[in-house]
């Protein structure tokens, strides 16, 4: 789609805003092959906390006089995927829309939207719990696109940073291998009692005291006989 001269200057204005002065939450960039196609992430809050939503605006070539489309690509528990969103800053509403409003304007009430109830059309119902699942799954499922790598790739290094952190599989818990345990020795935590080392088993009793006690039974017994021996002997001489 051919680009008037006009509305590339604003365009190429607008970009140069949004990177001086970041609207928070908010990053977006013009496609390599489009100055029309933009592509952003909003950093959810609140019940989306932790969400790295990555979507997609195209402007026409008559912008600012005529609103851009707005869609979403990572799944979100509030829009509809890859679905063209009903606002008041997009071409569902021409009649509303106000050439003064900017990228950081149509984001700033995209994402104003995302946290409200309003339903519309594109719009999608679910659980807090399902938003914050798809939260957790958003960076995983938007760095398999090619786009998102190329534009975002901060956002790349950040999630493979975060899965070279992960304990690997059967090892949740914060659990480390036993070799990474033994190699760090006594850096482990100084709050972990030392283990009590065992108690030695009981000595065994000397082999003499037994042998002590064979002695003192045989002269006993010795004895005994002689004093038997004596007696007879006593008795047969009377």
């Amino acid at each position: 789609m051919s680009i008037s001269k006009s509305c590339a200057t604003r365009l190429q204005k607008e970009y140069k805003a949004i990177v001086r002065d970041p609207v928070p939450c908010i990053e977006a960039h013009p496609s390599p092959s489009s100055l029309l196609e933009w592509h952003f992430v909003l950093q959810g809050q609140d019940e989306f906390k932790g969400g790295v939503y990555h979507g997609k605006i195209t402007f026409p070539s008559s912008y600012p006089y005529k609103p851009p489309s707005i869609l979403m690509f990572t799944p979100n528990g509030r829009f509809a995927t890859n679905t063209k969103l009903c606002m008041s800053m997009t071409d569902f509403h021409p009649e509303s829309w106000n050439p003064m409003w900017s990228v950081g304007t149509i984001l700033t009430g995209l994402l104003s939207f995302m946290y409200d109830s309003a339903n519309s059309t594109g719009v999608v119902t679910s659980t807090p719990a399902e938003k914050a699942a798809l939260a957790a799954q958003s960076l995983a499922f938007n760095v398999r696109s090619p786009t998102f790598r190329k534009l975002f790739p901060h956002w790349v290094a950040r999630h493979e940073e975060a899965q070279r952190a992960a304990p690997p599989p059967g090892m949740g818990g914060g659990c480390r291998p036993p070799e990474q345990d033994a190699a760090e020795g006594p850096a482990g935590p100084a709050s972990a009692p030392a283990a009590a080392a065992p108690a030695p088993p009981p000595a065994a009793a000397p082999v003499l005291t037994s042998w002590s006690f064979l002695a003192a039974a045989l002269l006993v017994a010795g004895g005994a006989v002689a004093l038997g021996i004596l007696h007879l002997s006593r008795v047969a001489e009377q």
